[in-house]
């Protein structure tokens, strides 16, 4: 059966916001110094977003994102996504890495902002959305967040309260980056833990674009500018199964339940013998694969300065 239309279903009503308690949520741009930390070289951000076992979330990731009715509407009305969905994950990501590693962190979350400047239409219902709409735009950024602190959690080393906590401070400083309304930040991690739940309880659905990311995808080409053609016609086969797969071993039980997946026992033994052997095979790895490409050339730029 062909995977690379979009799927015909209609797409699910546009929901609220989350429900959340007064003051959980919202702060002024003078603010962020006293709720964010700084980003840089020695911060946490620094260290584990550019940790290369991160690209074992991604479509999690992507999967979580477009679970958010506004975002997979503007993916069926914007984006290459159905014809080459594996691309637009590798495109979308790198612009995300150079808010945090690029030498004008804050000229490149701009620019990721302006991207999505034009992004906007009208649902099937007649309803108005946008790429920029606060509740979907942050969203986009609390998946990164969660997918850093799982993707340690499952791969790497846990994080511990007070690494949770700092991280989750310098994402506020992170998303200050974009430029874009605070409105919907959570003022520290514990309101971000309960924004999380709200969503997945509330607000997330399973979107035909979050149905169609989960399933295998036998046509997916070559990820354009990604991958040359030569190693993507050895690498395919595995990958269209292997990257499905991981989206959705990944994910967490609620979003499973939500997209209509069932619990498999054998799902959750192969990740977990995956989980052990990135743990146990990563301290023996070069430095340089253990990073993602972005994070490896800030790392060096950062390096003079550091001695």
């Amino acid at each position: 059966m062909p995977t690379t239309s979009p799927p015909t279903a209609p797409a699910p009503p546009l929901r609220a916001a989350p429900d959340l308690p007064a003051g959980d949520r919202g702060m002024h741009p003078d603010e962020v110094a006293d709720l964010g930390l700084p980003i840089g070289p020695g911060s946490l951000l620094w260290r584990l977003l550019g940790d290369a076992r991160n690209l074992l979330l991604a479509q999690r990731t992507g999967t979580l994102q477009v679970m958010h009715p506004t975002i997979s509407r503007a993916l069926v009305d914007h984006s290459t996504f159905f014809a080459d969905p594996l691309g637009r994950l590798w495109r979308s990501g790198t612009p995300i890495l150079r808010t945090v590693y690029a030498p004008d962190a804050d000229a490149a979350g701009r620019a990721v902002r302006d991207l999505h400047r034009g992004i906007q239409g009208r649902t099937p219902t007649g309803g108005g959305y946008h790429a920029l709409d606060p509740e979907a735009f942050f969203w986009a950024h609390a998946t990164f967040v969660a997918s850093v602190v799982d993707g340690q959690r499952l791969f790497g080393t846990p994080l511990d309260p007070q690494q949770l906590d700092r991280l989750y401070r310098e994402s506020i400083t992170w998303y200050a980056r974009y430029g874009v309304s605070l409105r919907p930040v959570p003022r520290d991690h514990d309101a971000f833990r309960r924004y999380w739940d709200a969503m997945l309880d509330g607000v997330l659905q399973a979107t035909p674009v979050a149905c169609f990311g989960i399933r295998r995808l036998p046509r997916q080409p070559p990820p354009q500018g990604a991958v040359p053609a030569p190693l993507w016609a050895v690498a395919r086969p595995a990958v269209v199964r292997a990257v499905p797969w991981l989206g959705r071993a990944t994910l967490p039980g609620r979003a499973r339940r939500i997209l209509g997946l069932e619990d498999d026992a054998a799902d959750r033994a192969a990740l977990a013998a995956l989980a052990a052997g990135v743990r146990a095979a990563w301290p023996a790895l070069p430095p340089a694969v253990r990073r993602l490409p972005v994070a490896r050339r800030a790392d060096a730029r950062a390096a003079p300065a550091a001695v």
